[in-house]
């Protein structure tokens, strides 16, 4: 692991720490300032940092290694954004406020068009890394995952695609969608359905 992926690890304590201290200010003193601090750290905080560590470190689809001596884009952008996989209820918030979810995906760097609904519960890995078309419907308990793990020898490979909906696509609950997948619009994806990676669907 670089330097850099070891300072980047220590990210979401950072973001809890500001969060705790943003917090304590509301509590003592109530107002405007401490509650858009608040906020910042929440939200505006780990986006800045992520669009800065995009712009010198962006993504890239494809096979790499973490163990290795080389710094890995994706585990730095993973670090920025694991405070939301950890705790869901910060977007889960954002999918209460119709079209608030889908510009938040776009700041990230996603594509996401226009009439799309979002189920409260729902996991997105890798925010920049999806594309979804008009008129989507999520399903409870969908998952999207644009990369996968695998030990491999004495390292661990990494893969990341970025994964496509099409238009007019619904996601039945609790589908697992995999890296480099691309769902065909018009296409129904029935529940418990798990789309392994680089596949395309359609029915």
């Amino acid at each position: 692991m670089t330097f850099l992926s070891t300072i980047l690890s220590l990210f979401p304590t950072l973001v809890m720490l500001m969060t705790a201290a943003s917090i304590l200010w509301i509590c003592f003193y109530p107002g405007i300032l401490s509650i858009m601090a608040l906020l910042i750290s929440l939200y505006i905080f780990p986006l800045l940092i992520y669009r800065i560590h995009e712009y010198f470190y962006p993504l890239k689809e494809g096979i790499s290694y973490l163990a290795g001596k080389n710094y890995s884009p994706w585990w730095g952008s993973h670090q920025i954004q694991v405070i939301y996989i950890a705790f869901p209820a910060l977007e889960t918030l954002l999918r209460l406020i119709p079209g608030a979810f889908s510009l938040w995906l776009r700041l990230w760097g996603a594509k996401v068009g226009k009439n799309v609904y979002w189920t409260p519960q729902l996991e997105i890995s890798d925010r920049a890394l999806i594309e979804i078309g008009d008129n989507v419907v999520f399903g409870n308990g969908i998952g999207i995952y644009s990369h996968i793990i695998k030990p491999k020898k004495q390292d661990l490979l990494l893969y990341v695609k970025k994964v496509k909906i099409g238009n007019n696509v619904f996601l039945g609950a609790w589908n697992h969608i995999a890296p480099g997948v691309t769902i065909l619009d018009g296409t129904y994806v029935p529940v418990f359905t798990h789309v392994y990676p680089n596949k395309k669907f359609s029915q």
